[in-house]
């Protein structure tokens, strides 16, 4: 019988059969592929997207800013009491390690303009009956949630309604927030308008205090609060929802976007990273509760009540440590609320003076 020999590299002939055969097995093999590619673009899609924002921070950080904001060329000054001797400055920000500044030409404390001030009257507390503060709380139901890129304030303002089963996400919460992926800060009354856009209500306030947090979360209300945060070597605002405290190990328990659910931070360390801010928050409470939260704020339901005590005790702070850069950012936050810009001008050039971190113009 003879056989044929086949030459070197000739092509072996396909029979028709095997070849329909093997493009059925193709056709199936890329159907599947595209199957599986469409279903894992939802959770890739952001993963590629962040590629582009990494790598442009890594590439930032190989050219870091300097650590402080430029000093003011000249400063307007209000008129009042003579200030205290002037001294060297040193930076209180949180930072990383503590950096002296260089000695430059100090400014007089902000003063009032007038040493009368007529506060408004208070409205009328309602009388509520509240639940009393204990040794320790811990709110449960809150669904834990990872930021994304540069999205702390989606993350955790969506963490908070789902305390009170609302089903959003941060994703469904960003185009609102921030719908241009670049915006560096979602403000804290953007995140209590995004809040009352699910039938719940909101209160920005500031100049909260650890006893009043632990009031709060005793009446079953987690607080968002506005905080500054050291990460990966450097500062930055970052937001973190309270959902209870421990008196015997003096900490707080917070559900945080990087760092993650139950994440425990001391009061002490709590409050000098909330101070940064003013002690900002945010409540979000159901109609119900809105009682029980007017009850526990008080006197500073009333916004000009509230800015003339937060004004007062920055300036007391100021007078206290000359070289307390928060305490005069803080006071010209209160007096530019109160419409007293001359004063608020004096007390941010004094706390640029002192040395603010580059980023507190996001913020």
């Amino acid at each position: 019988m003879q056989t044929r020999v086949r030459r070197p590299y000739e092509k072996k002939l396909i029979s028709k059969g095997g070849a329909l055969i093997f493009g059925l097995g193709l056709g199936a093999l890329l159907a599947t592929a595209a199957i599986g590619v469409a279903l894992a673009m939802p959770t890739l899609s952001p993963h590629l997207d962040n590629l582009v924002y990494r790598a442009r921070t890594y590439y930032r950080k190989l050219m870091p800013h300097p650590e402080y904001l430029p000093t003011p060329v000249s400063t307007a000054v209000a008129a009042g009491p003579t200030p205290a001797a002037p001294v060297q400055a040193q930076s209180t920000e949180p930072t990383p390690t503590a950096t002296l500044l260089p000695t430059s030409t100090p400014i007089p404390i902000a003063t009032r303009l007038t040493e009368q001030v007529v506060v408004p009257s208070p409205s009328p507390t309602p009388s509520v009956a509240l639940q009393s503060v204990g040794s320790s709380v811990q709110l449960s139901g809150v669904n834990h949630q990872w930021q994304t890129w540069n999205n702390c304030g989606p993350a955790t303002v969506t963490m908070n309604l789902s305390y009170f089963g609302r089903p959003e996400l941060q994703a469904d919460a960003a185009p609102f927030l921030k719908p241009n992926r670049d915006d560096k800060n979602v403000n804290p009354e953007e995140l209590a308008a995004y809040a009352r856009t699910t039938g719940l209500e909101a209160i920005v306030r500031r100049g909260g205090s650890i006893e009043q947090l632990k009031l709060l979360l005793s009446n079953n209300l987690p607080v968002l609060a506005e905080t500054w945060l050291v990460h990966d070597g450097d500062g930055l605002g970052h937001y973190r929802l309270v959902t209870g405290f421990d008196d015997t190990a003096g900490q707080f328990n917070t559900f945080d976007s990087l760092n993650g659910p139950d994440f425990k931070v001391t009061y002490e360390q709590f409050d000098s990273d909330w101070r940064v801010f003013n002690r900002t928050y945010v409540l979000v409470y159901p109609l119900e509760q809105a009682e029980t939260v007017a009850a526990i704020i008080g006197p500073d339901m009333d916004d000009a009540v509230l800015d003339e005590r937060l004004a007062a005790e920055a300036r007391a702070e100021a007078e206290a440590n000359p070289n307390d850069a928060i305490a005069f950012f803080n006071q010209g936050d209160a007096l530019t609320r109160l419409g007293r810009f001359q004063e608020a001008v004096a007390a941010f050039d004094r706390a640029r003076q002192l040395g603010l971190h580059w980023r507190r113009l996001w913020y």
